[in-house]
């Protein structure tokens, strides 16, 4: 057990797929995972273990935020011993051409936190996704036809901004595709790990044009990006 989670040593598979709502992850474990059993429900952040493809397979939701996915991300890591987090998440479009519902692959993401700052002194560390991953999953969505990206992300620690424009506009210069929470924290907790991560998130809306999806149709919307993150993880798992 950990302060944040009740499950024990052995809970959970080498590889765990981390959506932040607690009931994506219900419903992931209830889709996509066979004989799934629930290893954790402490503070609500529910976590489950099971097999995909004959092969073990975990789900840890994260909450929101970059600190609340450092701690689940580190206990993983340290107390359990998993080696592939790989985020399933979701992202606000910076790009009038980054379709709603595609899939976003995080090549690497700048942050506004000032965590990576701190721990790195006097240097800005740069959170990267682990090349093997990213270049499997870029195959396996490529091969199953899957409407997806491959680039650079932003992470913040602000969800609501006066003026999102102008927040994103130089980063917007710079290429990045998409925002989200939590990419940058998962990098930079996994790599002092020495193991692997990878981001992957559905586009939502987009901050850019103001489109966005219906909530009531949120979870079917992460089907592709949870079949993908599986199989991502399934052919990482074969070659740990």
């Amino acid at each position: 057990m950990t302060p944040h989670n009740q499950a024990s040593r052995g809970d959970y598979a080498q590889a765990v797929l981390l959506p932040g709502d607690p009931l994506r992850a219900a419903w992931m474990a209830e889709n996509f995972l066979d004989d799934a059993r629930q290893v954790n429900a402490l503070r609500g952040c529910l976590g489950f273990t099971g097999t995909y493809k004959g092969v073990p397979l975990s789900i840890q939701a994260t909450g929101m935020g970059s600190a609340s996915l450092a701690i689940y991300a580190h206990e993983l890591l340290d107390a359990y011993r998993a080696r592939i987090l790989i985020r399933t998440g979701t992202c606000g479009g910076l790009s009038d051409k980054l379709p709603l519902r595609s899939l976003v692959l995080s090549q690497a993401a700048s942050t506004d936190s000032a965590v990576n700052r701190q721990m790195f002194w006097p240097f800005d560390y740069a959170p990267a996704a682990d090349f093997q991953l990213l270049r499997g999953a870029a195959d396996i969505a490529r091969n199953l036809g899957m409407q997806h990206t491959v680039g650079p992300t932003v992470s913040s620690e602000i969800f609501y901004h006066p003026d999102p424009s102008a927040r994103y506009q130089t980063v917007r210069q710079h290429g990045a595709l998409a925002v989200d929470m939590e990419t940058a924290a998962l990098y930079t907790v996994v790599a002092r790990f020495g193991a692997k991560a990878l981001s992957i998130c559905t586009v939502v809306d987009n901050l850019v044009t103001g489109e966005e999806t219906a909530e009531n149709e949120r979870h079917e919307l992460f089907r592709e990006m949870t079949l993908l993150a599986a199989e991502t993880a399934v052919a990482a798992s074969a070659e740990a």
